[in-house]
């Protein structure tokens, strides 16, 4: 499945998190690979952050994830540089954008 999502970085924080980003621990990606994504992009326009994310179950992900603590460490950097933030509570698969159209 995929799944797209939206975060905002701070308008100030933009290259931090751009900088942030090319130094991803690699012990949080071997993380993100074991519990189950098989890719995740990151593309940015301005300060609208869009993200999809290639995995079986995001649900499942995101419950892999969530207490994981070189997760959790990650996500509390990340939480110093963005207005709108990943949810990767239960609740947090509900926050997918919805699907409007898709080529054949």
């Amino acid at each position: 499945m995929r799944v797209a999502l939206h975060t905002k970085v701070r308008t100030d924080r933009i290259d931090a998190y751009e900088a942030a980003h090319r130094e991803v621990p690699a012990e949080l990606a071997a993380a993100i690979h074991a519990a189950g994504a098989t890719a995740w992009t990151i593309w940015r326009s301005g300060s609208d952050l869009f993200h999809v994310v290639e995995c079986d179950d995001y649900a499942r992900l995101l419950a892999a994830l969530e207490r994981l603590p070189v997760n959790v460490a990650w996500q509390a950097r990340m939480a110093e540089l963005l207005d709108a933030v990943h949810d990767y509570s239960a609740a947090g698969a509900d926050a997918a954008l919805p699907v409007v159209w898709e080529l054949p």
